[in-house]
C-alpha cells in the first residue's frame, strides 16, 4: 500500500517537475524579451546572496573553516608521501576518506530530510575539529604513522558522509525565496575555491617553516568560525510531513524519485560519477608530481594546489556573475569538454611555470563542471526530496572519488604519474562526447 502511494506521489511530482522544467526553458527563450535587464551581466549580481543575513554568516564562517581544511589536506598528502615515498599511499588516503560515502551518505541524505540541517552540521563540524586536533597531537609528538593518517581520513569521511547532503540542502534555508538560489550555490563554490587558492599555498609555506603539525592545528581552530556562525543564525525549522517514519522506506522513495524523474538529473549524476572517477582523483597525485616530476618540495606542492584553486575561484566568480542568465547547459558542456583536455596537456608538461598556468585552466574547467552540475540538479529537484537527491549526488562525487584515487594511484605506481593522467583524461573525453551526443537536451538547459 505504501509503495503504491509512494509511486503515485512520485508520478505527481514528476509531472510538476516536467511542467516547471518546460516553464524554465520557456523562460530561457522569452526572458530577454520580457526583461532586458535580466540578460545583462552585472558585477552587482555577483554577490546577490550575501544580502541574506543567514547566508552572510554561513559564507564567512565556512570560508574560515575551508581555508583550514585545505591546509590539512595539502599537509596530510605531503606528510604521508614523506613517510612512505609511495604514490600508492596517496591513493589509500583518498580511498579511506571517501569509502564512508558508500556506507553512510545515502542515509545521510535521509537524515538531512528528517533532522534540522543546522543541528546535523554543528555535530559534523565539531567531530571534524576533534579529528584535526588528534592528528596535530600525533604529529607534534612525532608518533604519527601512515596508518594513523589513513584511519583519521576514514573518520573524516564518515563525518563528511553526513555533512555533505545536509550542507548542500541547507543552502535553500539560508536565503529568502528562490531568486538567489543559483547565486548562493555559485558563491558556495567561490568560498570553497577561495580557500582552495589560499589554503594550499599557506600550508606549503607553513609546512616548510614550522612543520605539518601547525597546519593541522590551524585547521582544528578554524572550525570554531563555522560553529559560531551556525549558532548565530535565525532559522525556523519546518519539518516535512512524512507518510512513513521508516528511514529505509524514505531512502527507497528517494532512489525511486531519481530513477523515475527527469532524464537530465540522471544524466548529470552519471557524468559526475565519471568525473569523480577519472577527473578530480588526479589531485591525489599532486604531492608526488611536485617531487618526482617537477623536482620540488612542500612549497611546490602548495603552489600546484593553489594554482588549481585560483582557476576554480575565477570560474566560481564568473558563474556567480552570470547566475541569473539561463545558460547552465552551455557552461556545463564547455566545462566537461575542456576539463579533460587541459588535464591531458598538464600531463605532458614537466616545467613548473607552464604547469601552474595549466592547473589554473584545469581549476576553471573543474568548477564549471561541478558547480553547474550541482546548480542544475538543485533547480530541478523537489523540496521534499532535496536532502535525499543531494545525498545521491554526493555519493556520486564522494563515493567514486576514492575508487578513482585507488585507480590513479595504482596506475602511477606501475606506469608513472604522466601515463596515469593521460589514460584518465582520454577516458573522460570519450565519455563526455558520448553523453552529449546521447542527451543533446543537456546542452540547452537554462
Amino acid at each position: 500500500m505504501h509503495e503504491k502511494m509512494t509511486n503515485r506521489s512520485i508520478e505527481k511530482q514528476n509531472k510538476k517537475d516536467k511542467t516547471a522544467t518546460s516553464e524554465h526553458i520557456q523562460d530561457g527563450k522569452d526572458g530577454l524579451r520580457v526583461n532586458k535587464l535580466k540578460g545583462k551581466v552585472s558585477w552587482n549580481k555577483t554577490f546577490a546572496a550575501l544580502k541574506h543575513r543567514n547566508y552572510r554568516l554561513w559564507f564567512w564562517g565556512q570560508m574560515t573553516s575551508l581555508v583550514g581544511s585545505w591546509m590539512q589536506t595539502t599537509a596530510q598528502g605531503y606528510l604521508i608521501f614523506q613517510l612512505t615515498h609511495s604514490p600508492a599511499f596517496l591513493g589509500y588516503v583518498g580511498f579511506a576518506s571517501g569509502i564512508p560515502a558508500w556506507l553512510f551518505m545515502l542515509y545521510g541524505g535521509v537524515i538531512a530530510d528528517r533532522v534540522p540541517r543546522r543541528t546535523v552540521l554543528m555535530i559534523t563540524q565539531s567531530f571534524m575539529m576533534i579529528l584535526a586536533m588528534i592528528l596535530a597531537v600525533l604529529t607534534f609528538t612525532n608518533t604519527v604513522q601512515p596508518w594513523h593518517i589513513i584511519l583519521l581520513a576514514f573518520g573524516l569521511g564518515v563525518a563528511n558522509a553526513f555533512d555533505s547532503p545536509a550542507r548542500q540542502a541547507f543552502v535553500l534555508e539560508l536565503i529568502e525565496g528562490r531568486e538567489d538560489l543559483v547565486n548562493a550555490i555559485a558563491l558556495n563554490s567561490t568560498m570553497f575555491n577561495s580557500a582552495t587558492a589560499i589554503g594550499p599555498a599557506v600550508a606549503g609555506l607553513t609546512y616548510a617553516a614550522f612543520g605539518p603539525a601547525w597546519c593541522f592545528t590551524i585547521n582544528g581552530v578554524s572550525f570554531i568560525g563555522v560553529i559560531i556562525a551556525l549558532v548565530m543564525m535565525r532559522i525556523k525549522y519546518e519539518p516535512t510531513e512524512r507518510k512513513s517514519k521508516n528511514a529505509l522506506a524514505e531512502l527507497k522513495e528517494g532512489m525511486s524519485y531519481v530513477l523515475k524523474s527527469q532524464k537530465i538529473i540522471r544524466t548529470v549524476i552519471i557524468l559526475v560519477v565519471f568525473f569523480a572517477l577519472f577527473g578530480i582523483s588526479f589531485a591525489t597525485l599532486v604531492p608526488a608530481w611536485a617531487v618526482k616530476i617537477l623536482h620540488g618540495n612542500a612549497a611546490t606542492n602548495g603552489y600546484l594546489q593553489s594554482a588549481r584553486g585560483l582557476g576554480a575561484l575565477i570560474a566560481a566568480l564568473f558563474i556567480a556573475t552570470v547566475s541569473h542568465l539561463k545558460i547552465k547547459g552551455k557552461l556545463l558542456t564547455f566545462g566537461m569538454l575542456s576539463y579533460p583536455i587541459f588535464l591531458l596537456l598538464f600531463s605532458l608538461v614537466h616545467y613548473l611555470p607552464v604547469s601552474l598556468i595549466l592547473l589554473v585552466a584545469v581549476g576553471m574547467a573543474q568548477i564549471l563542471t561541478f558547480n553547474v552540475a550541482n546548480a542544475l540538479i538543485q533547480t530541478l529537484v523537489s523540496d521534499d526530496f532535496r536532502g535525499r537527491v543531494m545525498g545521491i549526488y554526493s555519493i556520486g562525487f564522494f563515493g567514486f572519488m576514492p575508487i578513482g584515487a585507488l585507480i590513479v594511484g595504482s596506475f602511477a605506481e606501475h606506469m608513472g604519474e604522466p601515463a596515469a593522467l593521460i589514460i584518465n583524461s582520454t577516458i573522460l573525453i570519450l565519455v563526455t562526447v558520448l553523453v552529449f551526443f546521447a542527451v543533446p537536451k543537456l546542452k540547452s538547459m537554462p
